[in-house]
C-alpha cells in the first residue's frame, strides 16, 4: 500500500497521497430530532500506524480495563481524566495530527429543510437561531420534527402524510406567532409545498442512492477537504459502514472531484485492526460528548478548550454561544502536513 506510513513533515511520507483514518461518533441514520444523540462527530487523522499503536497501548497502560476493545466511553470517565487531557494534550500524541467535524443535528436538520425547499440556506442559521426564542421550546421542538420527518425517506405512514404534517406545523405556528423574523421565514416555507410534494414523491421510485439527512456522506468529504487543502491528494481510511456502500463511495469520489477536492481514494477497514481508526474513534466519541455538553450549557471549560483546536470551524453548527467556544478562528489552525484551507 502506499501513502503515508511516517510521522513528520510531508517529506516523510513515501507515496503520492497522504492517508488519512477516519470514524465517526453519534450516527442516528436520518433520525436526528428522536434519535439517541444530539451530535454528530467525524474525527480524522494523519498518523503512522505505530505511533497510533503506541498510543493505544499507553491508552491501555493507563487504564487498565479487562475489556478486549477500548471506546471513548473508558476514556470519558471520571476516574480516567488524566488520560483524556493526556490525549488532547498540546503535547499529546495527536494533537496538530487530527481533526474534528462536527454536526449539531437539529441545525442540520433546519439547514438542510431550507436548502431544500427555498434554495436559500442561508436563511437557515436566522431561522435556526430565531426559532426558538420566538416559538417556544414545545412549537419549536414540533417544528423540528415535523421537518425532519418531511425529508426522512423512511416513513411507516402514508406517503404524503409528512408533506401534511409539515405544512401543518408552519401554518399553525403563523398563526400563533404573528410578525416575528422566524415567521417571515415561514411564510416563505408555506409557499413551497408542490417541491415538497415531488421531493416524496420521488421516494415511490425507491430510496435515493445519497439521503438529504445522513450527516456522515457529506462529513467524509468535508474531512477529505480538510487534509487536501495544500493541494496533495488524500486517501481516507475508514471503518466499516453499512452506508458506505460502493456506490455511495463512488458518489463521494464524484462529489469531491466536483468540488475541487483532492481525494484519492476511500477504503474500508474494520476499526479493531487498524490502531489509527481506534484512535479516530476516540477522538470522534470524546468530542461528540464535550460538544453535546457544551451544547446543553454544562460544558467543562478545561475539556472545551482542549477539544478547540480540533474543531473544524467549518462545522455544521448553528447555537451561536457554543460555537464560540467550541471553534477557534481559523487562522494559526493548520495540522501538520496538511493545511486546512
Amino acid at each position: 500500500m502506499t501513502g503515508n506510513r511516517e510521522d513528520g513533515e510531508r517529506g516523510g511520507a513515501t507515496g503520492p497521497f497522504l492517508e488519512i483514518a477516519c470514524d465517526e461518533s453519534g450516527s442516528d441514520g436520518e433520525n436526528l430530532t428522536g434519535g439517541n444523540t444530539d451530535v454528530f462527530a467525524h474525527a480524522s487523522m494523519s498518523l503512522s500506524v505505530a505511533t497510533a499503536a503506541a498510543a493505544v497501548r499507553e491508552i491501555r497502560d493507563r487504564i487498565r480495563s479487562p475489556a478486549e476493545e477500548y471506546k471513548a466511553n473508558h476514556l470519558l470517565r471520571e476516574k480516567h481524566r488524566a488520560v483524556l487531557e493526556w490525549l488532547l494534550a498540546p503535547d499529546g500524541p495527536i494533537h496538530g495530527r487530527a481533526r474534528v467535524h462536527l454536526m449539531e443535528k437539529s441545525f442540520f436538520v433546519v439547514d438542510r429543510t431550507v436548502g431544500l425547499l427555498l434554495g436559500d440556506p442561508g436563511q437557515a442559521v436566522a431561522l435556526f437561531r430565531e426559532g426558538r426564542r420566538a416559538f417556544g421550546e414545545d412549537d419549536w421542538r414540533a417544528f423540528l420534527e415535523a421537518a425532519n420527518q418531511l425529508l426522512r425517506v423512511r416513513n411507516n405512514g402514508e406517503p404524503g402524510a409528512p408533506v401534511e404534517v409539515f405544512y401543518g406545523t408552519v401554518g399553525a405556528l403563523r398563526r400563533a406567532h404573528p410578525d416575528t423574523d422566524a415567521t417571515a421565514i415561514l411564510e416563505r416555507l408555506a409557499a413551497t409545498r408542490p417541491r415538497a410534494v415531488s421531493y416524496r414523491a420521488a421516494f415511490l421510485d425507491g430510496p435515493p442512492l445519497i439521503p438529504v439527512l445522513n450527516p456522515l456522506l457529506p462529513a467524509i468529504v468535508r474531512t477529505a477537504a480538510l487534509w487536501s487543502g495544500d493541494g496533495r491528494p488524500v486517501r481516507l481510511v475508514h471503518d466499516r459502514q453499512n452506508m458506505l456502500t460502493p456506490d455511495r463511495i463512488a458518489w463521494i469520489e464524484e462529489a469531491a472531484r466536483q468540488a475541487g477536492v483532492g481525494l484519492a481514494g476511500l477504503r474500508l477497514v474494520v476499526a479493531r485492526e487498524d490502531a489509527r481508526v481506534q484512535v479516530a474513534d476516540f477522538l470522534a466519541g470524546i468530542a461528540r460528548k464535550i460538544a453535546s455538553d457544551e451544547l446543553n450549557g454544562r460544558g467543562d471549560p478545561a475539556l472545551t478548550a482542549l477539544l478547540r483546536p480540533y474543531v473544524d470551524p467549518a462545522s455544521v453548527w448553528g447555537d451561536a454561544r457554543s460555537r464560540a467556544l467550541l471553534t477557534a478562528p481559523a487562522a494559526g489552525r493548520d495540522v501538520k502536513r496538511s493545511r486546512v484551507r
